[in-house]
């Protein structure tokens, strides 16, 4: 397996011969660390990623985390003595699930559970393989500030490691060859060098700047079914601000609050038919449903702004169909060059 690697990112580029490890043997007591190359060791960690089906992985500069993130909710508030935050990306959906009704892409769409897998092993691997801490970052909810405080901002640390911009739609991250990204984060006691974010943001898009020009609102803020974003492009098709109304997201997208307030008002009434019709009700047993089977379509399953914007579906390496053709021009490439990697 190679590596393209470049001052923003690391991605997969083709089929090779594997990355040989540079590993040291673990030193006994807690302040032990490997004696070898920080950039070798760097490089060692990010194939790994990419061999687990991670499509890019970069190192956000730990200093500008603990600079922007509030106090609590920075990597030294997990882990005090951690030297590095490792950052990865899945892809998401095919290409195949932008064509399917809302109702039911909010089933499937999200693939964020492979980011997690991930980096999940990625703790282990590098405990293992370099004798040195390392944690997978919970992507959850701060248990003392309630559903809206996450732990830790995974979305800062993909940023801050070069792996997606912030866009129009909500800040969701945005790549400019892979398009929109699910992200997890590992931290560990390794200090290994950064990474810079994106020089470039692919948001707007030349098309939808082309339309807020004539309507004056991009398709992610046109067919947001709560109409929770908004914004402005200047001139020279920059964002000058985003607006994203998350309690209106919110109030549509992330049904876990519906239950306790459906449950609620079946409690409060009187009339046996309207709590039959809260409890019982079509529509509401499908919640039932949901919790039974543990299904994720209770969390954030909006795809609507995604399945409109330019750059989440025709990003050159967007999706599998798009990827396996790169892949295969790549292998056809190497044939005609007599084996050598194509460029």
């Amino acid at each position: 397996m190679q590596l393209a690697v470049s001052p923003r990112r690391v991605t997969l580029a083709g089929a090779g011969d594997s990355f040989a490890l540079m590993h040291a043997t673990p030193q006994p007591g807690p302040d032990r660390r490997p004696d070898v190359d920080p950039a070798a060791v760097k490089q060692a960690i990010l194939e790994y990623c990419l061999r687990k089906g991670a499509l890019v992985a970069g190192i956000a500069d730990l200093e500008a985390i603990q600079r922007i993130a509030p106090a609590g909710h920075r990597p030294t508030d997990l882990m005090p003595r951690v030297k590095s935050v490792i950052s990865i990306g899945v892809g998401g959906s095919t290409a195949g699930a932008w064509r399917v009704p809302a109702k039911a892409l909010g089933y499937f769409g999200s693939t964020e559970s492979r980011a997690y897998k991930i980096v999940y092993g990625l703790a282990f691997y590098i405990e293992q393989k370099f004798g040195v801490p390392a944690i997978y970052c919970p992507p959850d909810m701060d248990p003392e500030l309630g559903a809206r405080y996450p732990l830790q901002s995974l979305k800062l640390h993909a940023e801050l490691a070069g792996l997606g911009a912030r866009s129009l739609a909500g800040d969701i991250l945005l790549h400019p060859d892979f398009g929109y990204m699910y992200y997890a984060s590992c931290f560990t006691e390794l200090a290994l060098p950064p990474d810079r974010p994106l020089a470039e943001n692919p948001c707007p898009a030349p098309s939808c700047v082309s339309m807020f020009r004539r309507e004056g609102r991009t398709p992610c803020m046109k067919f947001c079914p709560a109409q929770c974003l908004s914004g402005e492009i200047d001139a020279d098709g920059r964002q000058v601000s985003m607006h994203y109304d998350m309690a209106a997201c919110a109030e549509l997208t992330q049904q876990f609050e519906t239950v306790p307030q459906l449950l609620r008002d079946a409690i409060a009434t009187d009339d046996p038919e309207e709590r039959d019709a809260l409890l019982l009700g079509e529509r509401n047993k499908v919640l039932w449903y949901k919790m039974t089977v543990g299904n994720g379509g209770l969390f954030s399953q909006c795809f609507e702004c995604m399945r409109v914007c330019p750059v989440a579906t025709n990003a050159p390496l967007a999706d599998p169909l798009k990827r396996g053709a790169a892949h295969r021009a790549a292998a056809a490439r190497k044939v005609q060059n007599g084996g050598a990697d194509a460029t």
